[in-house]
């Protein structure tokens, strides 16, 4: 004989959860998760279809604009002493800044103190100003300077001793000048 069940407590939350089977409780957590990442991946559809509208418009607005006809330019005249200083100023700003930088760094040693480099953008120099300990310092230095690649030439033009300092530097101004490879 089948053994038969006689339950007469009330039907409540906790009864009802009290008997039901862990292989319910599974498929219940099945089914959640699966209703969550159907939602999570609906969001993700929905915003890649919004960002795909906004570069859809981005793209009309830009094709609109080019096929509008362009306004007409006015011919802007520009005087020859105008045009000159403008070049000259763009001279100036397009030196080779890095090269010249990293073959003076290269080339100055712990006993020479670099104070001042001015650029010459006409010439393609820039005229330096140093101290060195002594003179075979001072022309170490200079030797050093015009073997570095970047330079064609370079000239000592100009050295005194500091006599106002007690250690008696030798304070000395030199033009370092470069081939111009139209950079």
């Amino acid at each position: 004989m089948k053994p038969s069940r006689i339950d007469f407590a009330p039907r409540s939350l906790r009864r009802t959860i009290a008997r039901t089977r862990p292989a319910t409780w599974l498929i219940g957590s099945i089914g959640l998760m699966l209703c969550a990442s159907s939602a999570v991946i609906a969001y993700n559809l929905l915003r890649q279809g919004e960002a795909r509208q906004a570069e859809l418009q981005r793209i009309q607005t830009r094709i609109a604009a080019r096929i509008q006809p362009a306004p007409a330019r006015h011919e802007v005249v520009i005087p020859d002493g105008q045009a000159d200083a403008v070049n000259e100023i763009v001279g100036r700003l397009n030196l080779p800044w890095r090269d010249v930088f990293q073959a003076i760094e290269s080339a100055t040693p712990a006993s020479v103190a670099l104070l001042e480099l001015s650029p010459d953008a006409k010439r393609h120099a820039i005229k330096g100003t140093a101290e060195a300990k002594n003179g075979d310092d001072m022309l170490n230095y200079i030797a050093r300077i015009g073997s570095q690649p970047f330079f064609d030439s370079v000239v000592l033009t100009r050295h005194e001793i500091n006599e106002q300092d007690p250690n008696r530097p030798l304070r000395f101004q030199f033009l370092a000048v470069w081939e111009d490879t139209g950079k």
